[in-house]
């Protein structure tokens, strides 16, 4: 899992530098000089820039008095993301006055102190996701005579932890200490006196060297004992009163549109260790990761995550978001030619569209696909654990993806150890479907078999949107990408065929809009040609990606120019025609400047 996360931390309402300061050596004229406000949950801060600022410039001030590291900023405006750095405040059309949505990346991992009450001391690096629970059980691994779980209390500055309580909501700093309290177990006997009873409390001495026979715990079962907030272990006889059965209030299903649909092993395993998980009393666990709200769904055993879940309604600027960001005024999201409410569909997308090496999806399959998207599915999923409008939960469609363990995302460590097909086979999947989010914390780092680096795309998103304008790709100025593609990609690109994959995603129930149909068919399009014509990644994806904000990308002047030489009401075939043959001549012109 990455180490990176998303959350927004509360700041003190006040100027984050001084007039005085800001003065300070810069000739502020009056007509450059605007206020803005940086926005957080209960609290905004004024903050004086100039109109020819760079977002890096604002982002470098920002972490120069408030200690909040330039590349863990995000900076929302008016409902989009100012993610060019090179661009400048008034590119994004920020005015005196607007408010910014300051979004800051955290670590996700806590360091956590647990002292036992016999002398020893554990130290853990904890995802902020991680409950109590899950640290007792760590505790375990290391302490073997820790054997039973419900006999350890957790105590953090006098107060008694609940297993249920998150990490996160317990370690507000960035180090905490936690005590870990074994109780001694007791046998509770009864016999009787007169008309009542008489209970004897017998407690047995704790022996750290002692081997505990586990069929002495057959007859052990877990007790609600009034109001207590921790259960004992008790034996009485053969009267067994069992636990309090686990939370089911909850639902699981996937959506499937066409019936003649048959959902691949590889996604009904997933489904179905999710609903184990829920149905054991798991919880949906929202990840610290990310503007919208994502959820990492446990297995049974809450030892490991199986999937992550994003509900539509919990989508940056939709009703629902957890991150406090506004809601979208004309349903358009956080890129340019996305609409909300429809990342799911295009999650799912990037997957089926991710065809295996050496064939063509014809509907959902187990083979990994050329880039190794992470199969995803649509599903309708209840929970109360989910981010729910005054407490009441509702039913929510959104993606299912497969949760792949990883070291962490490309935005731990420099590009140049990163192999080059690994980068290669990112660049395909993102210039094929006009990725509009690519950058370096969805890139997952992990190991193939051989103990190789293998690099996963997440994320999806903001895939095959309405227009070019938002195209954005870290990998375009990695050194991998200014090399050739291999025969063998090349080999695949040429396989690849738009209309059979807007055929494609139709038949399995995503009926593209046609300005995002056309979309697929551009990208297509371009990735072919280029790739015939010897082009690179970064050479192909220069043509998709624009400069600065308001500079139009050549892909974007190659559509207008097309659009400008058909008359209106003509064909999508005769709108394709006109423009392969001016894609043409720019290409040749390209190729032909490399030589």
């Amino acid at each position: 899992m990455s180490s990176a996360g998303i959350a927004i931390v509360p700041v003190r309402n006040e100027p984050l530098l001084p007039l005085d300061h800001m003065g300070h050596g810069l000739d502020l004229g009056e007509n450059e000089s605007i206020w803005i406000f940086l926005a957080l949950p209960g609290s905004t801060i004024p903050m004086r820039v100039l109109e020819s600022d760079s977002i890096d410039t604002v982002k470098l001030r920002i972490q120069t008095c408030k200690g909040f590291v330039v590349k863990n900023q995000k900076l929302v405006c008016g409902g989009r993301e100012l993610a060019r750095s090179n661009s400048l405040i008034r590119d994004y059309g920020v005015n005196d006055g607007n408010v910014l949505h300051l979004v800051l990346k955290l670590s996700d991992l806590q360091v956590i102190n647990v002292k036992t009450t016999t002398g020893k001391e554990f130290t853990f690096h904890v995802e902020r996701g991680r409950d109590v629970g899950y640290v007792k059980k760590q505790v375990a691994k290391r302490e073997k005579t820790f054997t039973n779980l419900d006999e350890q209390e957790v105590v953090c500055d006098g107060e008694r932890l609940e297993d249920q309580r998150l990490i996160d909501d317990i370690c507000k700093q960035n180090d905490a200490v936690l005590h870990l309290l074994v109780r001694k177990s007791a046998k509770v006997r009864a016999k009787p006196v007169a008309k009542n009873f008489e209970l004897s409390v017998v407690a047995t001495e704790l022996n750290e060297e002692r081997d505990y026979d586990v069929g002495e715990k057959k007859n052990r079962r877990q007790y609600d004992v009034g109001e207590e907030i921790y259960s004992r272990g008790y034996e009485a006889g053969r009267d067994i009163v069992p636990r309090k059965p686990p939370d089911r209030n909850f639902s699981l299903e996937p959506v499937i549109v066409n019936s003649e649909v048959e959902l691949p092993a590889v996604i009904v395993d997933m489904i179905d260790s999710t609903f184990d998980g829920l149905d054991s009393g798991k919880i949906p666990i929202r990840s610290v990761e990310g503007t919208g709200g994502a959820y990492f769904m446990q297995d049974s055993s809450g030892q490991k995550f199986v999937a992550v879940f994003k509900p539509i309604d919990e989508e940056p600027l939709a009703v629902n978001n957890p991150r406090n960001l506004p809601v979208s005024d004309d349903g358009e999201g956080l890129k340019k030619g996305t609409r909300v409410g429809e990342g799911a569909f295009r999650e799912v997308a990037a997957y089926i569209l991710d065809h295996p090496k050496n064939e063509r999806r014809t509907s959902y399959g187990d083979e990994k696909g050329f880039a190794g998207v992470p199969p995803t599915a649509l599903i309708k999923c209840l929970h109360s654990g989910f981010n729910n409008p005054d407490d009441l939960a509702s039913v929510k469609i959104g993606s299912l993806q497969m949760f792949v363990e990883n070291s962490g995302s490309c935005e731990d460590m420099g590009p140049g150890s990163f192999p080059v097909e690994q980068v290669h086979k990112i660049s395909v999947l993102d210039i094929r479907l006009a990725n509009a989010d690519r950058h370096a914390g969805n890139i997952l780092l992990g190991k193939d078999e051989d103990g190789q680096t293998l690099l996963i795309p997440i994320d999806h998103g903001y895939c095959l949107p309405e227009s070019f304008e938002d195209c954005t790709f870290d990998w375009l100025y990695w050194p991998q990408a200014r090399k050739p593609y291999s025969p063998e990609t090349v080999d695949y690109i040429k396989s690849l065929d738009a209309e059979e994959d807007i055929a494609l995603l139709k038949f399995l129930g995503w009926d593209m809009p046609p300005t995002c149909a056309r979309t697929l068919r551009i990208s297509t399009m371009l990735l072919k040609k280029g790739a015939e014509r010897g082009l690179t990644p970064f050479a192909i994806g220069s043509i998709m990606c624009r400069a600065n904000v308001n500079e139009e990308s050549m892909i974007e002047e190659m559509v207008r120019e097309a659009q400008d030489s058909v008359l209106p009401g003509t064909s999508e075939s005769v709108f394709l025609e006109t423009l392969s043959q001016i894609m043409d001549r720019h290409l040749d012109e390209v190729a032909g400047s490399l030589l």
